[in-house]
């Protein structure tokens, strides 16, 4: 088994549309440990994040963040250690398309 520390997703979404972020890749677990969320505008919004198990469709279940708002020209850092297994992924979605989403953590083979 080898434990890879990296960057496991980056993405700018377009606004309203559910991204995903990471997809675990196959014979591979990881762990999300740090996600951040920054707000590149000069007006507040909105956005999720959900970690569906199995790549599945989003189901309410599935939400770490709902709805949280992010203000103007603001970074927000959140430590996770979410635990994911092959095929899981982490999805975001903004209410504009002007948030940046970085995702850090490790892989293990």
């Amino acid at each position: 088994m080898a434990d890879t520390l990296k960057c496991l997703g980056q993405s700018a979404p377009s606004a309203t549309t559910e991204t995903d972020l990471y997809t675990v890749p196959s014979s591979t677990s990881a762990v999300v440990s740090t996600l951040t969320v920054c707000n590149r505008a000069n007006s507040s919004t909105t956005f999720r994040v959900s970690h569906a198990v199995g790549g599945g469709a989003t189901a309410n279940k599935d939400y770490l963040v709902y709805d949280a708002t992010i203000y103007a020209n603001e970074t927000i850092t959140f430590t996770l250690g979410v635990a994911m297994a092959t095929t899981d992924k982490l999805k975001v979605y903004a209410g504009t398309a002007n948030l940046s989403f970085n995702a850090h953590g490790v892989e293990v083979t």
